[in-house]
């Protein structure tokens, strides 16, 4: 099918959880201006996201973003081709916010809008154009590894979803953070365990590795934050804890490791492995995963830590990826909290043709 024309750059807002960010790519892809705000300050005295202060908090700063990255680029809105929001999942009152300010932006200015699977624009970061030549081939693996969600993901084409794998129970990162927590290391627990096991003996400790070796690739965490608190109360010097949350990062990258074999054992065209995700931030995870890829013979696609996260270029991508295909949405379009990748088909939010 050949590719739609785009008649300027596309401006992606992302709004879905605890990062406010605003990004404006041209239509060939290449970054103009991108901008992130944490929210780290407001949610650290409460252990965890408030969901109230995160939607006020992207309700007081997602314009200003927005200004900030097209006053970057020199771009007016006029000139802008087309408005990609979050629309889903996430938590509904960031959601609302975004999707309402891209709306409006797009009534004004006679724009197309798009509302985004946040999902989907993890699952297509690999095809930006700069982080792979030419952008990932289809299909590949996507290893989706974050606080929220834990799935291996066969992307077979654009609104093409098949997921093959999921967790039975918390995801990865949820997993990390609330390990963490039960160490005593600050919020958010993911990057604050991690530089704790740098220091620590990963074999010190004898952890489970739910799910090693069984068939298919779902996952399983609850077991293994379970034995984490049932080693705390033995902990008694600061090696201790190092040795514990290096045995506990070195299990998860095991697993999470194998439960790749399996996948990709399952989709034998796969041209890649893509691993994205906030959990793709962890070297220990990179590494393991990476080396399953090699052995496969194929590629490991991780993005730069800075679009591992939440963040607003991959939502502009997907909204380009989208545009090219002919496809927009209505300004009806409800943000939805829960939505499955492999929900995306024809009458549902980012793939609707206007």
């Amino acid at each position: 099918m050949q590719s739609a024309l785009i008649s300027g750059p596309v401006l992606g807002l992302e709004a879905s959880c605890d990062e406010t960010a605003a990004a404006l790519l041209a239509p060939d892809g290449s970054i103009l201006a991108e901008a992130v705000r944490s929210q780290l300050a407001e949610h650290t005295p409460y252990g965890g996201v408030v969901p109230e202060i995160a939607a006020r908090a992207h309700l007081a700063h997602l314009p200003a973003l927005a200004t900030q990255v097209m006053a970057e680029a020199g771009v007016k809105p006029a000139d802008l081709g087309g408005v990609a929001a979050t629309a889903g999942p996430g938590l509904i009152g960031g959601l609302i916010v975004g999707a309402s300010f891209g709306k409006g932006m797009a009534i004004a200015h006679n724009l197309p809008f798009l509302g985004i699977n946040h999902l989907e624009g993890h699952a297509l970061t690999a095809r930006l154009p700069g982080l792979v030549p030419g952008g990932v081939a289809f299909p590949y693996l996507l290893l989706l590894l974050s606080g929220g969600h834990c799935q291996c993901v066969a992307v077979e084409g654009l609104g093409r979803y098949r997921r093959l794998g999921s967790t039975l129970d918390d995801a990865v990162g949820e997993a990390f953070d609330k390990s963490a927590k039960l160490m005593g290391l600050p919020w958010p627990g993911g990057p604050a365990l991690e530089k704790l096991a740098a220091s620590g003996d990963p074999k010190r400790y004898s952890l489970p590795r739910p799910m090693l070796g069984r068939p298919g690739c779902d996952f399983s965490f609850s077991g293994l934050k379970t034995a984490v608190a049932q080693a705390i109360p033995k902990l008694v010097t600061e090696q201790d804890r190092a040795d514990l949350a290096s045995a506990f990062q070195h299990v998860v990258a095991a697993v999470l490791a194998d439960r790749a074999r399996h996948a990709l054992a399952m989709l034998p065209a796969a041209t890649a492995m893509v691993v994205a995700g906030g959990v793709a931030a962890n070297q220990g995870v990179r590494a393991a995963l990476a080396a399953e890829a090699a052995r496969a013979g194929l590629p490991l696609i991780a993005p730069p830590i800075r679009l591992c996260t939440d963040n607003a270029v991959m939502i502009a991508w997907a909204g380009i990826e989208r545009l090219r295909a002919g496809l927009a949405d209505p300004l009806e379009l409800a943000p939805r909290p829960r939505w499955p990748l492999d929900e995306l088909r024809a009458g549902q939010p980012g793939d609707a043709a206007a």
